[in-house]
């Protein structure tokens, strides 16, 4: 499934991170290929409500929790910068699917990072 959003697809997943040379683009690569795994789910499932969205956004929470052993192969790790980059483009999303009342925590309620 290709993401239909325009302004999905028009968004520079994961900026920061990619812009920080801490941070190793293939794994970030990663990273932005499970934001996109969301938006298509999104716009598969099409979440009526918050906690139907939430469930979506806590599996996509849970992938870069496992991401975390790709970054510490990378001598990298999933730390300040990196958090927030990420919690801010869970929100970028929401927002994007009609959800801009969302929860900042709640959308990466499930992290370990």
């Amino acid at each position: 499934m290709t993401v239909t959003n325009q302004q999905v697809v028009d968004h520079v997943f994961l900026e920061g991170m990619y812009q920080d040379g801490y941070f190793p683009d293939r794994v970030v690569d990663k990273g932005k290929a499970i934001l996109l795994r969301l938006c298509e789910r999104i716009e598969a499932e099409r979440p009526g409500d918050l906690p139907a969205l939430y469930a979506l956004t806590e599996a996509a929470t849970e992938e870069f929790n496992a991401l975390q052993a790709d970054f510490e192969e990378a001598d990298s790790e999933i730390e300040t910068v990196a958090r927030e980059v990420i919690a801010e483009d869970f929100s970028f999303v929401a927002s994007a699917y009609g959800f801009p009342e969302a929860d900042h925590e709640d959308l990466v309620g499930t992290r370990d990072w």
